[in-house]
């Protein structure tokens, strides 16, 4: 897993999002945040400044600090408060399917090139903008999964 600039982000892959909302998950990643398939997860807004979305399993969530702000986190249905936007959806084997409203609420859209970076403890970063997609640019190292 590259490491884009010394003391910057680490990033696993290159991940475009298919014709039916679909992003594969690096194995890397998969292995570090313990995906499983059949897992519930958490789709919720990434920082403005990144865009995209942290891809968090439910379990992780359920005892941080953020569950008490968000009752609705555990909704089927996309939601929205303020410029945060989260959905719960269950994890395939080694990909996620993303409706396509909410995939378009996070900015992204089939043919987007998302960047899977360690983001938090909490969930993998799924980024689309920004400097770290900028550098990441310049790395022709970095597989596209």
């Amino acid at each position: 897993m590259p490491q884009l600039v010394k003391g910057g982000k680490f990033v696993f892959a290159w991940c475009p999002v298919g014709p039916h909302g679909e992003v594969g998950i690096p194995r890397d990643a998969w292995e570090e945040y313990a995906f499983r398939a059949g897992d519930p997860v958490v789709l919720f807004s990434a920082s403005r400044t990144s865009g995209g979305f942290i891809l968090a399993r439910k379990v992780k969530l359920e005892h941080s600090p953020m569950a008490g702000d968000l009752e609705e986190l555990w909704c089927r249905r996309l939601q929205k408060r303020g410029w945060r936007t989260w959905i719960l959806l269950e994890m395939d084997a080694g990909v996620i399917k993303i409706p396509l409203e909410a995939l378009f609420a996070f900015g992204a859209a089939p043919g987007t090139r998302l960047l899977a970076v360690r983001g938090s403890h909490l969930g993998l970063g799924m980024i689309r903008k920004g400097s770290i997609v900028l550098e990441a640019a310049n790395h022709p190292d970095i597989p596209v999964i």
